[in-house]
C-alpha cells in the first residue's frame, strides 16, 4: 500500500497539469522541463493504476478519476498555504524576505527612493520585487504585499487606499498642435489588448484612437519612451511623464482617468512585523508623493 501513496510533490504535478491543461503550461508553472512533467505524470498513473488524463493533440484533459485527484490536490495546497500564512503572520521580527508586487510604472522613479529609505530603517528585511501588470495571488503566497491602482480590492484581502493617480494626454515636444486640433487625426501610441481593461486604454478606445494607433505595447514605460521619441501621442500617468523634457502635456489631467492606489495584503499577514512596517512606510511615503501623483502644472512648449 505504501507504494501507492502519493507525495505532495506528486500532487503538485497533477495539479499543475490539471490547471494548465498541457505539459508545456505545467512545466512553466513548476519550473521544470516538459519531459520531466511527462515522465512524472506517467509514473504517477502507473503508481495509482489509473489514468488521470486523456492525451489529445490540443492538450491534457482530466478523466473522472483525475478530476477527483485534482480536487484533493487543490485542497491540500490551500491548507499548506493557509498554514504558511499563519506562521508567517506570527513572526514578530522585522526581518526576512518580503515579496512585493506592483505595476512597473510605479517602480520607475517613484518607488526606489521610498524603498531605499525603508532599507535604511530595516536592513534585516530583504525585498523581493515583482514589477508586472499581472495581479499576483496574495492568497496563494505569490506575494506578501501588493500596490495596485484600480478599484475596491476583493473581500479576501485587506487594503487601504493610500493615494490617487492622475493621467493626461502627452505629445512629443517635436509635435506642434494648433489650437483646437482634432486629436483623432494625430498618431497615437496605445496600450495593447493585455491592458485593455485599464481606464487609460478604455478612454482611447472610446475615442477611436486605438483604431489608428501606430504602436501598441503592454508596457506603459515603453509607451512613454515611444511618445518621447516622437512616434505618437499617448495618455499616461502624470507621475510618469511630468518632468520629462521630451514630452509636453496637452491640457489638464483627465478627471475620469483618476485612479486609486491600493496597498493590499492577506489578513493572515497583517500582524507580521515585516509586513506591518512596510505597509506603514508605504502609506507615509505615498502621502508625501501625492502632489507629484496629482500632476505638475502643465508646461508650454
Amino acid at each position: 500500500m505504501n507504494e501507492q501513496r502519493l507525495s505532495w510533490d506528486d500532487y503538485r504535478f497533477i495539479l499543475a497539469v490539471g490547471r494548465a491543461g498541457s505539459l508545456n503550461g505545467a512545466s512553466k508553472r513548476l519550473g521544470v522541463s516538459h519531459p520531466t512533467v511527462f515522465r512524472r505524470i506517467n509514473e504517477i498513473e502507473r503508481k495509482l493504476g489509473a489514468r488521470l488524463f486523456e492525451r489529445a493533440r490540443d492538450g491534457y484533459a482530466a478523466t473522472v478519476t483525475g478530476e477527483e485527484v485534482i480536487a484533493v490536490a487543490a485542497e491540500i495546497e490551500q491548507r499548506i498555504e493557509a498554514t504558511e500564512r499563519r506562521l508567517s503572520g506570527l513572526d514578530a521580527r522585522p526581518a526576512g524576505s518580503l515579496r512585493v508586487t506592483t505595476a512597473e510604472a510605479l517602480l520607475s522613479g517613484l518607488m526606489p527612493p521610498l524603498l531605499a529609505r525603508f532599507r535604511q530603517a530595516y536592513p534585516r528585511i530583504v525585498l523581493e520585487l515583482t514589477a508586472d501588470n499581472a495581479t499576483r495571488d496574495l492568497s496563494r503566497r505569490e506575494a506578501d504585499v501588493a500596490l495596485r491602482p484600480g478599484g475596491q480590492p476583493p473581500d479576501s484581502l485587506i487594503g487601504r487606499k493610500i493615494a490617487t493617480i492622475a493621467a493626461a494626454v502627452y505629445r512629443p515636444r517635436k509635435f506642434k498642435l494648433r489650437a483646437g486640433a482634432d486629436l483623432g487625426e494625430q498618431d497615437w501610441v496605445v496600450p495593447d489588448d493585455s491592458l485593455s481593461h485599464i481606464a487609460m486604454a478604455q478612454w482611447g478606445i472610446k475615442r477611436g484612437y486605438h483604431e489608428t494607433a501606430v504602436l501598441r505595447s503592454n508596457s506603459l514605460l515603453a509607451l512613454r519612451d515611444a511618445a518621447a521619441a516622437g512616434i505618437g501621442m499617448a495618455v499616461l500617468p502624470c507621475h510618469l511623464c511630468d518632468g520629462d523634457k521630451r514630452l509636453v502635456r496637452v491640457g489638464d489631467p483627465i478627471p475620469e482617468l483618476r485612479s486609486d492606489l491600493w496597498l493590499l495584503t492577506h489578513p493572515d499577514l497583517r500582524r507580521s512585523a515585516r509586513v506591518k512596517v512596510f505597509l506603514d512606510a508605504m502609506r507615509t511615503g505615498f502621502a508625501e508623493l501625492q502632489p507629484r501623483l496629482d500632476g505638475l502644472p502643465a508646461r508650454e512648449g
